[in-house]
């Protein structure tokens, strides 16, 4: 069997990824900031509110790839993981319709 030639290599991750890859400081600062949004109590409340709709559904814990995705008109809807976390990444704005 041939060698994986891109082994080891950092193929396929974003021009971010790789900095805070190359950047010890940098990425131990993001972290440090990243550990403070997300220990927020706005953050903990949105992420409590998300994880109780996927419970009452039965879709927490249960590796079925569904996650709860907010509208612009603030609905909750059932998404595929993938889907919600892809659009949520552009200028962290969602592009979802209103549903």
């Amino acid at each position: 069997m041939a060698r994986n030639k891109l082994a080891g290599k950092s193929v396929g991750k974003s021009k971010s990824a790789k900095y805070f890859a190359k950047n010890p400081k940098a990425r131990k600062k993001k972290n440090a900031y990243n550990k403070k949004y997300h220990g927020s109590p706005e953050r903990i409340k949105y992420r409590q509110e998300l994880n109780k709709k996927n419970r009452e559904d039965g879709t927490y814990g249960n590796k079925d790839r569904k996650d709860k995705s907010h509208t612009k008109s603030g609905r909750l809807v059932s998404e595929s993981q993938s889907k919600n976390r892809k659009r949520n990444g552009k200028n962290r704005k969602s592009t979802r319709k209103k549903d």
